[in-house]
């Protein structure tokens, strides 16, 4: 049985897909992936951010993209939130965002 990824709003599909066209390929390389052997890929594809939040860490030429994510029960993976990395740390605004919307999900937020 495949694991169904979902996304946060509509929004949020549009803004994965408008990801720079080769971080766009890694993300559906690795989405792929999730789908056949569930969420925890692991480094260098993924990455535990604690408490339930991953980021997926999909590169192209034009840079590095993250995608956080979570898990819900019935092999279900929600996509959160993305954006480019523009400097080594993933900024705490973006973190937040993403935590905001995982507790909204599990529907303690």
């Amino acid at each position: 049985m495949e694991w169904e990824v979902i996304y946060y709003s509509e929004r949020i599909k549009r803004e994965v897909f408008d990801l720079p066209t080769g971080v766009l390929a890694a993300y559906r390389r690795l989405v792929a992936l999730m789908q056949q052997y569930g969420a925890d890929l692991r480094m260098p594809h993924s990455r535990a951010m604690g408490d339930g939040l991953f980021e997926l860490r999909p590169r192209g030429r034009e840079g590095i993209g993250r995608v956080f994510y979570c898990t819900l029960v019935g092999r279900r993976i929600v996509v959160l939130h993305s954006f480019v990395k523009k400097t080594q740390e993933t900024p705490d605004d973006e973190m937040r965002i993403a935590r905001k919307r995982m507790k909204e999900v599990r529907g303690y937020g």
